[in-house]
């Protein structure tokens, strides 16, 4: 690809993730957030449920969000910010990952921190998506696919999940597509942090890793107008007798670093 026309595209995505940035939902009292109403109150308490026995047993945290719709948004730029922003994993150890279905886009995502990505490879993780939820997805099965995805990265975690399909599975031309759209980001990232920096002086970029410091007040990160990563959310919730008042919430880990893999169904 030439210069001119790479400089081009990268115009026009900064043009455009400011017209069709996604509203990041306030940081919820629940590790699984059923927006899109797929899963009955029973699910999702059980979901939630074994999330938490899991984080109890282990400090990983295993988020679940499941929206409507991604609103005109990209699924993998939109699930990092949506982890970013919750802070997903303990801080210190940065061991959080989150489960992201769109469901008007059939779009699937699971995004791990930089803490478990020594075992939740970027290919296991595309292969969980591939073996586990899609196929329960096609059939309607939400809960099916999503509490199987969570039996995967435990058994992942314990060294215990088997891996029956060849690596490698990917062809040249997407690997070259992903790390020419990595770039992109990247580059677009960095002139937003930078400008950031020179309007306030707050605000880092870093080994490819945001802090809470890198977003925008009011809840507006400077790329994403009226996005926000926190503060400006939405305050959609669930409320299925779990509840959220003995669970101390998300880590606030910031090392998301774009790892994880998606899919479809």
């Amino acid at each position: 690809m030439k210069m001119k026309s790479l400089l081009l595209l990268l115009s026009s995505l900064w043009l455009l993730n400011g017209v069709f940035a996604k509203e990041i939902p306030a940081r919820p009292q629940t590790m699984v957030n059923d927006y899109a109403g797929v899963l009955s109150p029973a699910q999702a308490s059980a979901l939630e449920q074994k999330l938490r026995a899991y984080q109890d047993s282990t400090s990983t945290q295993i988020a679940i969000v499941i929206d409507a719709s991604l609103e005109g948004e990209d699924a993998f730029e939109y699930s990092f910010r949506l982890a970013q922003a919750w802070g997903i994993g303990q801080k210190d150890k940065d061991n959080g990952v989150l489960i992201y279905v769109a469901q008007a886009e059939r779009k699937i995502r699971i995004v791990t921190n930089v803490g478990v990505q020594g075992f939740l490879t970027d290919a296991l993780s595309k292969r969980i998506i591939k073996n586990t939820i899609t196929p329960a997805f096609k059939k309607g099965d939400f809960y099916a696919g999503l509490d199987g995805a969570v039996n995967d990265i435990i058994k992942v975690a314990a060294g215990e999940y088997t891996n029956d399909s060849p690596a490698g599975q990917a062809g040249s031309g997407a690997i070259s597509f992903l790390i020419l759209l990595a770039i992109i980001i990247g580059v677009i990232v960095m002139f937003s942090v930078l400008s950031r920096r020179s309007n306030n002086g707050r605000g880092y970029y870093g080994g490819g890793r945001y802090n809470d410091r890198g977003y925008g007040p009011g809840g507006g990160w400077i790329i994403f107008p009226g996005g926000g990563f926190g503060g400006g959310g939405s305050d959609r919730n669930s409320d299925w007798g779990s509840g959220g008042d003995d669970w101390g919430g998300f880590g606030g880990s910031d090392g998301f670093d774009g790892g994880g893999a998606g899919g479809d169904w």
